[in-house]
């Protein structure tokens, strides 16, 4: 099925889980022609009764349409669901929004390459509940131009930030990220749990500490990112000895409190490392030296 310019690209959905099913509903609500197909058909019911048409095979939803977007379990899965659909698919577009390895996205591409299938490899940036909201963004790895073809029916998702050709690019941004949200979580938990302490409830610490992520903290990652891409660490804003001293303070607070110390000690361990092998005097990004080894 094709669009005419006056028309919503049409697509199929293939996996109904929380997250397919707010995909499809994303399509719809954007006013996309959408089949959707799921292993267990009853999931498809609340979409039909949006406007969706269901498929009643994995080789029905292909031939639907030439967009196909996919979100299930997992890469073996999708292996599974598309299996014996070569011929069908050659010539298509395949959007693969599973979740999985960057090695696993570069497997997959490999083989669509090898039948003719278009293929993207994206990774969502946002829980089910926000998926087609300002605050939503899907990673795309793969060919320039195929995400270019359909990037205005993607938009009805989330903003596509486009990371380049490797298919495997947008799992390992997505891998990269989530580990940045725990170490930020975690931090404002520990911080919950310090001031809380001392009687500060959470939703009054919340406000200074997101105010501090965007601003001062944000300021940090875009210098230190120019310094990691080049070797060189300038501890002209603060040194290691400084940070070193008052993650000391950190960890004296959160003791004296009956806090856990696990993660402040990652961060001084650390620290401590660079300093002994002469590097006090740097500044924090000098601890990717340490990390990476």
């Amino acid at each position: 099925m094709n669009s005419t310019p006056h028309e919503r690209e049409s697509v199929t959905v293939l996996g109904l889980g929380a997250m397919g099913a707010a995909l499809a509903g994303a399509f719809l609500a954007a006013g996309h022609p959408t089949t959707v197909w799921n292993r267990t058909a009853a999931k498809a019911e609340p979409l039909i009764a949006r406007g969706a048409a269901a498929a009643a095979s994995p080789g029905a939803a292909v031939t639907a349409n030439r967009l196909i977007v996919a979100c299930v379990l997992d890469y073996d899965a999708l292996r599974a669901v598309l299996a014996g659909q070569e011929a069908a698919l050659a010539g298509r577009t395949l959007v693969n929004l599973t979740s999985g390895s960057p090695e696993q996205a570069r497997e997959l591409a490999d083989w669509a390459d090898g039948i003719g299938l278009d293929y993207l490899d994206g990774a969502i940036m946002i829980t089910p509940p926000g998926i087609g909201g300002a605050d939503a963004t899907v990673l795309y790895g793969g060919a320039p131009h195929v995400l270019a073809r359909h990037r205005a029916t993607l938009a009805a998702l989330g903003e596509p930030v486009e990371l380049g050709a490797d298919a495997g690019i947008a799992g390992l941004y997505d891998t990269a990220l989530l580990g940045l949200m725990w170490s930020a979580l975690s931090g404002w938990l520990h911080g919950v749990a310090l001031v809380g302490a001392d009687g500060v409830r959470a939703a009054e610490f919340t406000p200074v500490a997101t105010r501090w992520l965007s601003g001062a903290v944000a300021g940090f990652i875009g210098r230190y990112a120019a310094q990691a891409d080049a070797r060189t660490y300038p501890g002209d804003d603060a040194s290691l000895d400084v940070h070193l001293a008052a993650m000391e303070h950190l960890l004296h607070a959160s003791r004296a409190r009956g806090i856990d110390t696990a993660l402040p000690e990652v961060f001084a361990d650390q620290a401590r490392r660079a300093i002994a092998a002469g590097h006090g005097a740097d500044s924090y990004a000098r601890l990717i030296e340490v990390v990476q080894k």
